[in-house]
C-alpha cells in the first residue's frame, strides 16, 4: 500500500499498537488489519481470542512500564511504520484525597512510557526517513474538568511532548500526530485506575455528587471506532495537522476552543 505522507511517498504498512487487549487499541488493531495492514498488537498479557487470526496480525507480549519488555517487544516486531501509544490508566478524584502515588502512577503510564516507546521507535524512523508516531491523550486536554486534575496532567504532559517531537521529527522526515479520544464509558478507564473510593471524601460531597452522576448518563460521547477512525485519520494526513479529535464530544470541546 503506498500512500502520500506529508514529506515523500512511503509505504505504509505495519502499525505496532500498545494496549491492544481492549477498547481504543483492540478497535484500532482491528480497523487498520481490515484494510490491509499488518498489525503487531501489544498487551500486557498476550491474548488471541479479540482479534482474527491472520498472516498479517501479531501478538506480543509489552509491559510498557518495563523498559526491557519494550526492547524485547521491538525486537521481536521487526520494522514498524506507524506506532500508536495507546496504553494508558485512568483516575478521578479530588486532588486533596489522592495519593501522590497515584499521580506518579499515572505520569508513569500515560507520559514516561509513551516518551520511552517513542525514544525507542525513532531510530529506525529517523534512518528511513519516514515513519508515524500517534500518542492517544485525551479530551480533558481541551476544557478545565473538575476531578481530573492529576490524570488531565499527566495527558497535558503527553501532549506537550508530542508537539515538541513533531517538530524535532520532522526534520528527519518523521510525523508525530496527537488523537484526543472523548468520554467512552465502555473502556477500561476506571478499572485501569484502580480503587478510586478514597478519592471522594464525604467534605466535597456536594460538589462530586452531580459530577459523578453526570459521568453515569449516557449522551453523545466517543466510541472505540470514533478512536480508530481517528488514529486512521492522523495517519493519513498531508495537512500537517497536529491534533486529531476522537469522538462527538471531544469535537464539540476542540470547535468550542
Amino acid at each position: 500500500m503506498v500512500l502520500l505522507h506529508a514529506h515523500s511517498v512511503v509505504a505504509m504498512e505495519t502499525i505496532m499498537v500498545t494496549g491492544a487487549s481492549s477498547g481504543f487499541g483492540l478497535e484500532t488493531a482491528r480497523y487498520f488489519h481490515a484494510r490491509g495492514w499488518r498489525v503487531i498488537a501489544t498487551m500486557r498479557t498476550p491474548r488471541d481470542d479479540v482479534l482474527p487470526v491472520s498472516e498479517r496480525l501479531t501478538v506480543l507480549p509489552l509491559d510498557v512500564t518495563d523498559p526491557d519488555s519494550i526492547a524485547a517487544a521491538f525486537a521481536q516486531a521487526g520494522p514498524v511504520d506507524v506506532l500508536v501509544n495507546n496504553a494508558g490508566i485512568g483516575s478521578i478524584g479530588v486532588v486533596e484525597a489522592t495519593p501522590l502515588e497515584k499521580a506518579r502512577e499515572l505520569f508513569e503510564t500515560n507520559t514516561f512510557v509513551v516518551m520511552a516507546t517513542t525514544k525507542a521507535v525513532i531510530p529506525q524512523f529517523r534512518e528511513r526517513g519516514s515513519g508515524i508516531v500517534v500518542n492517544v491523550t485525551s479530551s480533558v486536554v481541551l476544557a478545565t474538568m473538575p476531578l481530573t486534575a492529576m490524570y488531565r496532567a499527566s495527558k497535558m504532559a503527553t501532549e506537550a511532548f508530542t508537539a515538541s517531537l513533531a517538530l524535532e521529527l520532522a526534520s528527519v522526515g518523521v510525523d508525530a500526530k496527537i488523537v484526543q479520544p472523548g468520554y467512552c464509558p465502555t473502556t477500561e478507564f476506571a478499572a485501569n485506575g484502580g480503587d478510586l473510593s478514597d478519592q471522594f471524601p464525604e467534605t466535597y460531597a456536594e460538589f462530586t455528587a452531580p459530577i459523578l452522576e453526570a459521568f453515569s448518563v449516557q449522551g453523545n460521547v466517543t466510541t472505540p471506532l470514533d478512536v480508530a477512525e481517528a488514529v486512521w485519520r492522523a495517519v493519513h494526513d498531508t495537512t500537517g495537522t497536529l491534533r486529531f479529535p476522537a469522538g462527538p464530544d471531544a469535537v464539540a470541546l476542540a470547535q468550542a476552543r
